[in-house]
């Protein structure tokens, strides 16, 4: 148990510190940016309690929030991703499956882990970039840049999914 969460923290710490040193300054074509620092709410174990995974979510966009210089916009939507999290879960992950599984390609497979995934993303992408613009004026820059980025972002995760050996 103990393990576990000192496995989450490194996870915590690695995440924040790529995204605000090094992710947040790569934007390609002035659209895509990748969030990946919202791999690690994603990763959590399916039976974590909702309440749990939000504080997570909360602490880890807060996180981000402070370093990036952004009043709150990482907290919100990622809190939101977390609330809605099991609920994505069970949409994708098919029923024959274990009560508790950490979502990955290994536990879900290919078709599923993606579609759980890009429904995440797009879903964490579209709050934090509506947010961000604020307007609705120039809704198409805001729809191609939330899916350029959440494109960018399923790209990261699945190849860090593709490195790791769990």
């Amino acid at each position: 148990m103990v393990i576990n969460y000192l496995h989450k923290i490194g996870w915590f710490i690695g995440l924040v510190l790529l995204q605000v040193l090094i992710l947040n300054n790569v934007h390609i074509a002035g659209y895509a940016t990748p969030f990946l620092y919202i791999y690690l709410i994603l990763k959590f174990e399916s039976d974590t309690p909702r309440n749990v995974l939000m504080l997570w979510a909360f602490f880890l966009g807060l996180t981000v929030d402070v370093f990036s210089d952004t009043p709150g916009m990482n907290a919100a939507a990622t809190v939101l991703l977390a609330f809605l999290r099991p609920t994505f879960l069970r949409l994708f992950v098919p029923r024959d499956t274990l009560d508790s599984i950490v979502p990955a390609i290994r536990t879900m497979g290919v078709s599923s882990f993606l579609k759980y995934l890009v429904v995440s993303v797009f879903v964490h992408h579209g709050v934090l970039l509506t947010i961000e613009f604020f307007s609705f004026a120039h809704i198409g820059m805001l729809l191609l840049r939330i899916v350029a980025s959440t494109l960018l972002t399923v790209g990261c995760i699945m190849a860090v999914e593709g490195m790791r050996k769990k």
